[in-house]
C-alpha cells in the first residue's frame, strides 16, 4: 500500500513530531511529488521566519499586571488565616 501524505504531515515533519520510519516515508513522498516538496520548502522558510518574530506586552500591559499584583496576594487562603 502507498501512503499519501498531506501538507499536515509535512508541517508536522518540519516541525519534528512524526516518528523514524514516518520520516523515511514523507523524505521519499518529498522526492517523489514536486509539488510536496515545494510547500516543505517553503514552510521551513516560515518557519525560520516566525522564529525571528519578537514580541513585547505593551508597557501599560505590564503596569496594570504589577499594580494588580501588589494590590493581590499571591496566596488569597493566606489573607484568610491572618483573620
Amino acid at each position: 500500500m502507498i501512503k499519501t501524505f498531506t501538507q499536515d504531515d509535512v508541517i508536522r515533519y518540519v516541525y519534528e513530531e512524526t516518528s523514524p520510519e514516518e520520516n523515511l516515508l514523507i523524505e521519499d513522498s518529498l522526492m517523489a511529488e514536486p509539488e510536496l516538496m515545494t510547500f516543505f520548502l517553503e514552510a521551513l522558510e516560515l518557519r525560520a521566519l516566525m522564529n525571528k518574530i519578537e514580541r513585547e506586552p505593551r508597557r501599560n500591559t505590564v503596569q496594570s499586571i504589577l499594580n494588580y499584583s501588589k494590590n493581590h496576594p499571591a496566596n488569597p487562603t493566606a489573607r484568610l488565616r491572618q483573620t
